[in-house]
């Protein structure tokens, strides 16, 4: 993550996105109880297939997301969303991280992904009539309602301009393209992310140890994986409560 992007995401960082209709109600319900588990709230998506799904995009403000986080978030949020009954049909629950191709739903998501091709779909065309765009990510000009999008086009006609600057009060949907470049810093942060844990892990082994009882140092733990799918679903009948029904890939 790029120094101005952490400086700025945090739990309470606002979104530029906004759901509608039913998926705006759970959105409105869960992002609390996800805040409080030291979560932000990315998307949320009633789809349907095969059945209706609920899937629950969730982060920690540095982009991460376990299994057990997963299962954490999936826990908590089970039995409000049964309380509250916001769908009225069976749906199948599914939290999931953003993943590599995340959604690009704050300003620290576009500060983080400088760089790296995305596609912006936009709310109101520009003065050329063109609202979707695809390109490299070069930054963000300006503050508060009035920040625009540097963005060099790489859909750009021989007669159109390269660099557009799009309004991100306009933004209608945002998402990283999975390019090869993408690929491999992913799998940096991981193996980073991945030797930090195990060099604490062997940190902990080396403190002294004083025999049993309070003086004994906490045991070394596992480092938990990070997930780019959803790992957790579970299938909720309409009035009734949420019955178990195994986990979906990325497990």
């Amino acid at each position: 993550m790029t120094q101005d992007a952490a400086a700025i995401a945090t739990l309470d960082e606002p979104r530029l996105v906004a759901e509608t209709g039913v998926a705006a109600r759970v959105a409105h319900l869960v992002a609390p109880v996800l805040a409080q588990l030291g979560y932000r709230l990315v998307r949320v998506r009633l789809l349907q297939q095969n059945g209706q799904i609920l899937q629950i995009m969730a982060e920690r403000p540095d982009g991460t997301m376990t299994i057990d986080d997963c299962e954490a978030a999936s826990q908590a949020l089970s039995p409000e969303l049964d309380v509250a009954d916001l769908i009225a049909d069976e749906y199948r629950l599914e939290i999931s991280s953003p993943g590599v191709d995340r959604p690009l739903v704050r300003r620290s998501d576009f500060l983080r992904a400088v760089g790296h091709e995305a596609k912006i779909e936009l709310t109101h065309p520009l003065a050329s009539g063109r609202k979707r765009f695809r390109g490299v990510i070069r930054g963000i000009e300006g503050e508060g309602h009035g920040a625009s999008l540097a963005l060099e086009r790489t859909d750009a006609g021989s007669d159109e301009e390269k660099a557009v600057s799009l309004p991100l009060a306009d933004l209608d949907e945002g998402r990283l393209v999975l390019t090869e470049a993408l690929i491999r810093e992913s799998l940096r942060a991981g193996k980073f992310q991945q030797a930090e844990e195990q060099q604490e892990e062997a940190d902990v082994e080396q403190r002294p140890r004083r025999g049993p009882g309070r003086f004994r140092g906490p045991p070394p733990h596992k480092p938990k994986p990070l997930v780019p799918a959803g790992v957790q679903t579970q299938f909720k009948k309409a009035g009734g409560k949420p019955k178990p029904s195994g986990r979906s890939r990325g497990e």
